[in-house]
């Protein structure tokens, strides 16, 4: 499946700035189901300096200055996509239990103890560890709390019901994303990026960000690993409607490890195991890492904002 995504971002000032420095995550990432074939930048004012780099987590990000007075700033980047969907739905079916996973991730095997135990003979678990070492260890940052996403005794008490002891973890999962998904309404107008998750636990209302946020949560309240993901999912119109051009939005939702099928991804905003409509631009612990733009003007007094995400389907 071919994509092409056209994000553009807008700033208007009420008055001039004078430099203004930023750092872009807007380009899709390459793994295991998806190939970025291109991405390109259309930035007015033409930037003085623009460089490219990856960040800790592995997610492309785009620096760039601009030097010249400007009341006006567009960053429109278009990249085009194809997706692999090799997502498999029958991971769901994984009989690893929540407990097994949170003990093994909780108590590592250092990568040479888990070489001599290969050639030793070693239990099916540790088998499954070393299987998975790179992914693994890299998991074992996403158990932690991050700045945006902090566990706490009221979300753990949300989360508890699906947690029945020697459920099989992608089924708890499975079932946390579909609770969060009956049990919250769909509000853009509720929270900002500042609203802390005691209120959309509290008023059970919030947008994808916090639906993501809520689930990570909840899965590591119980020693389990979850990041943060964001990116584009496709909107179909309905039938016998023409497609809105530029009527997409950016998009999140979670991942959550297992050792025996790695990272598997689940939208808790639709209720549904990504496929081939989710295009994915960067992941990490929470929204903070992640964040599509952010930087630093001087002047500019007061501003306004505009998005437009276009996601078209090529094929």
């Amino acid at each position: 499946m071919k994509y092409q995504i056209t994000h553009t971002t807008e700033y208007h000032y009420s008055q001039a700035v004078g430099l203004c420095q930023n750092e872009a995550r807007l380009q899709p990432r390459n793994f295991g189901r998806q190939y970025c074939d291109s991405s390109r930048f259309d930035i007015t004012p033409s930037p003085s300096d623009f460089r490219e780099r990856l960040d800790f987590f592995g997610n492309r990000v785009a620096y760039f200055a601009i030097q010249q007075a400007h009341t006006h700033l567009s960053l429109t980047v278009i990249s085009d996509v194809t997706l692999f969907p090799k997502q498999n739905p029958l991971g769901l079916f994984d009989q690893m239990t929540w407990e097994q996973v949170r003990d093994l991730l909780q108590e590592p095997i250092p990568p040479m103890q888990a070489q001599a135990q290969s050639q030793q003979g070693q239990s099916q678990s540790q088998v499954q560890h070393q299987d998975h070492a790179p992914d693994f260890f890299d998991a074992q940052q996403y158990l932690l709390d991050s700045p945006m996403v902090a566990t706490s005794p009221e979300l753990a008490d949300y989360a508890r019901s699906s947690f029945h002891p020697n459920r099989p973890l992608l089924e708890v999962v499975h079932e946390l994303m579909t609770r969060i998904y009956k049990d919250f309404t769909y509000d853009p107008n509720f929270t900002t990026i500042a609203t802390p998750l005691s209120e959309v636990l509290h008023f059970r209302r919030g947008v994808c960000q916090d639906f993501a946020h809520l689930a990570i949560a909840c899965l590591r309240a119980f020693g389990i690993a979850a990041r943060y993901v964001s990116g584009y999912v496709e909107t179909l119109p309905e039938p016998g409607k023409p497609r809105l051009v530029g009527a997409d939005a950016s998009h999140a939702w979670f991942s959550v490890y297992s050792p025996r099928i790695g990272w598997l991804d689940f939208d808790p905003t639709n209720n549904t195991v990504p496929l081939d409509q989710h295009i994915t631009l960067a992941w990490g612990r929470d929204y903070a890492d992640v964040t599509p733009l952010k930087g630093i003007a001087f002047g500019g007094g007061q501003h306004t904002l505009s998005v437009s995400v276009d996601v078209l389907r090529l094929e």
